[in-house]
């Protein structure tokens, strides 16, 4: 072999070799030329960018990405002005209008003092920035804090307390409440009267995810680990600096328990298919909706994790045992829908107010909530929820309780000497008579409280002869 044909092997060896060390760095790179047309654009960038290389090779980086007006690219600058810029962070489109969010290393390459070029070595943070933008969006819509909780109970006051004292540290919280209490109001007030209120909260409901994902959506993974797999965080690398949330740990399965103990021991996490560990600063708040100790009898939570989590446990107590909370609450949830339905409710009868209070609340804070948003959509220009404004569970539940059917009813109860159905027919007419009137004779209104179609209950008046 001659020696212009072993230079050439040699060349095209370390080209080769120049091109596997391109596309398996964990970082974008991006080179364009004194044109400002690419030249390399490395895998890692087309993952990043969500581009194939034939969209971008050879073709001027302005003419394929678009940049804010505020924002110059920091690769063309690189190339125009021939200064170094380091972790810039930068927010561009690509060519289908994919919001892309990097922070750059850019900087010239110059030849004999000549500026030919410029290159950008970019980490992808598009996601962080996603779920810090969502975390600012809920602050300026407004932001939770234990300010936001209602409750004058003794209960409430103390687990608040507690909550409170619970901001000072970053050790793991347990929640512990019933579907509907309202045990993510205190996570997220916990965070935002921590330190780490300017980092991500992130929440995950752990019921809601498939147990074959869910491994990947909290630890990340590598490329290639399956197929279709690419480099990719995870909702702990997501958080780094704040607080997780894992709704219902109870629901997540014994191996990934088993994980998340490491990770909490460890401080570090290991994404899916890699074989190197990431330092991640976040702190856990878990809840569970049953008695933690049941669930850990009954092999829904180990032990060891349970211990672990329950540095802090919170027990926010169900709305049956704080009834007295139950009138401030529905006040907060009837100025809320007046504003949002843009009406001008001001507050609730004697009789609701009783009915509210005798309920158990099976659903708490959250079936209370949804119960007066069903009222406001039945309401039709009072300005006082009544009885016949609450939703038929309610009215057919409690309305012989309130008060009697028909005035003087109970005398003819004596009577003998009527079938069941023509005493049937009898209080059925008198009642539709009383809500009629009640309603201003308006039939879709009185059908609405009756729980039956407009069209039913003409049928009926037809039949009653009213």
């Amino acid at each position: 072999m001659n020696k212009n044909a072993g230079d050439i092997q040699s060349l095209t060896r370390m080209n080769q070799l120049y091109e596997k060390l391109l596309n398996e760095v964990d970082v974008g790179i991006h080179v364009i030329n004194e044109k400002g047309k690419t030249i390399i654009y490395n895998k890692k960038m087309m993952e990043i960018e969500a581009m194939a290389s034939e969209d971008v090779l050879d073709k001027n980086l302005l003419d394929v990405f678009m940049f804010r007006e505020s924002q110059n690219s920091t690769l063309v600058k690189a190339l125009k002005t021939g200064k170094t810029t380091k972790n810039i962070k930068q927010t561009y489109f690509n060519n289908k209008g994919k919001e892309i969010t990097t922070i750059n290393h850019s900087f010239p390459i110059k030849e004999e003092g000549r500026i030919t070029g410029a290159i950008e070595i970019a980490k992808d943070v598009t996601q962080l920035e996603r779920v810090m933008k969502e975390n600012m969006l809920n602050k300026q819509n407004g932001k939770i804090t234990f300010d936001t909780i209602i409750g004058r109970s003794q209960l409430m006051e103390t687990v608040v307390d507690e909550a409170k004292r619970a901001t000072r540290t970053s050790s793991s919280v347990l929640v512990v409440g019933e579907t509907g209490t309202g045990k993510e109001l205190f996570a997220q007030s916990i965070h935002n009267g921590s330190n780490r209120s300017r980092a991500p909260f992130i929440s995950q409901n752990c019921a809601a995810i498939p147990d074959g994902l869910m491994e990947s959506l909290l630890f990340g993974t590598k490329k290639g680990a399956f197929t279709g797999a690419v480099d990719r965080p995870g909702l702990f690398e997501q958080a780094d600096g704040g607080t997780l949330l894992l709704d219902e740990i109870n629901s997540l399965e014994p191996s990934l328990q088993a994980k998340l103990l490491r990770v909490i021991q460890d401080k570090s996490i290991r994404r899916v298919g890699d074989t190197k560990d990431k330092e991640v600063d976040v702190r856990i708040i878990a809840t569970i909706n049953e008695d933690p100790l049941d669930a850990v009898a009954n092999n829904r939570l180990r032990k060891d994790l349970y211990y672990r989590l329950s540095v802090v446990t919170l027990f926010i107590p169900p709305l049956r045992e704080r009834k007295e909370d139950i009138l401030l609450l529905t006040q907060a949830f009837i100025d809320k829908y007046s504003t949002l339905f843009n009406m001008d409710v001001k507050g609730i009868s004697e009789g609701v107010k009783t009915l509210l209070q005798q309920h158990n609340w099976p659903g708490n804070v959250r079936e209370l909530e949804h119960t007066i948003e069903g009222t406001m959509n039945l309401i039709m220009g009072e300005d006082v929820i009544t009885i016949q404004n609450l939703p038929g569970r309610f009215r057919s539940r409690y309305q012989a309780e309130e008060e009697p059917l028909v005035q003087g009813d109970e005398g003819d109860l004596s009577e003998s000497n009527q079938t069941l159905h023509e005493k049937m027919t009898k209080v059925e007419k008198m009642y539709i008579q009383r809500v009629l009137k009640n309603n201003g004779h308006n039939i879709t209104r009185a059908a609405k409280i009756l729980g039956i179609s407009r069209q039913s209950l003409q049928y009926r008046l037809k039949k009653f002869g009213l």
